[in-house]
């Protein structure tokens, strides 16, 4: 039998994916819930400490508990790095996942830092260079409004980047099209990606810039880009509030049995 806070808690998702207890909706302060008979204080704080690390309320100091304004973000698979978004148009990737999920943006609301230093080990391996061989970090903060989604990290051989807009600091994307319009100008088009993701605890620095409420964790994202003959063009390490996105891929299925069929 399941403890009587997982019940309670159980209950209140309920009526917030019904629609009983609406985004934005404040729920009832514990003493209500604990003079309605729902149990003890302690049953109730616990139910709600379970619905914020599930991602469905908010809870700060003078507003209550809060159910949670918006759905996740759509962060879009292969669609998000279509060419045509970026090397025709202007529809960076941060971007395409807020017109696929139908919110609105500002192009300001990607903040970035600059640096030239030594590749970590990570970085290093992922572009076959010594450790400790100088790189390129372009660090980004994205949020949607005020609310911080995800960073990103982008490494870059100082010979694919140096005197490009990846390496200008100025918030929003590199120029029209962004990064991958910049690697494609200075004739390295992008071909292919590996991605890999990871789910982890946030460290402290992590949870205060994302602002993540206690007990959320994130999915940190390794990005490798190459050219069609292999080249990496950069590395990128994103950590993204897990609550926050939704991750969807739509591909086609292969047949690698076909495939050697075709080439024999």
């Amino acid at each position: 039998m399941a403890p009587k806070w997982r019940e309670l808690a159980d209950r209140i998702a309920e009526k917030i994916r019904n629609g009983e207890y609406a985004p934005g909706k404040q729920l009832p302060q514990i003493r209500e819930l604990v003079e309605a008979g729902e149990g003890s204080k302690s049953t109730v704080h616990a139910a709600y400490k379970a619905l914020e690390a599930e991602g469905l309320v908010t809870s700060s100091r003078g507003h209550g508990t809060v159910v949670r304004q918006r759905a996740p973000l759509k962060r879009l698979g292969i669609a998000r790095y279509d060419k045509a978004k970026w090397r025709d148009g202007d529809e960076v990737a941060f971007i395409a996942d807020r017109v696929a999920s139908g919110r609105a943006y500002r192009r300001n609301e990607q903040t970035q830092s600059v640096s030239r230093m030594p590749a970590p080990a990570l970085v290093a391996e992922a572009h076959g260079l010594p450790e400790g061989a100088e790189v390129y970090a372009r660090a980004r903060l994205v949020k949607e409004g005020t609310q911080p989604t995800h960073t990103l990290t982008s490494y870059y051989r100082p010979e694919h980047v140096e005197g490009t807009r990846i390496v200008d600091p100025t918030p929003g994307p590199a120029g029209r099209g962004g990064g991958f319009r910049v690697l494609y100008d200075a004739g390295y088009e992008i071909d292919h990606m590996k991605e890999e993701l990871f789910a982890r605890v946030p460290t402290t620095d992590e949870a205060q810039l994302l602002q993540l409420a206690p007990g959320e964790w994130v999915m940190e994202l390794h990005r490798t880009t190459y050219t069609a003959d292999g080249t990496v063009v950069e590395f990128a390490i994103g950590v993204h509030a897990a609550t926050r996105f939704a991750w969807a891929y739509d591909f086609k299925v292969p047949d690698s049995a076909k495939s050697e069929d075709e080439s024999k």
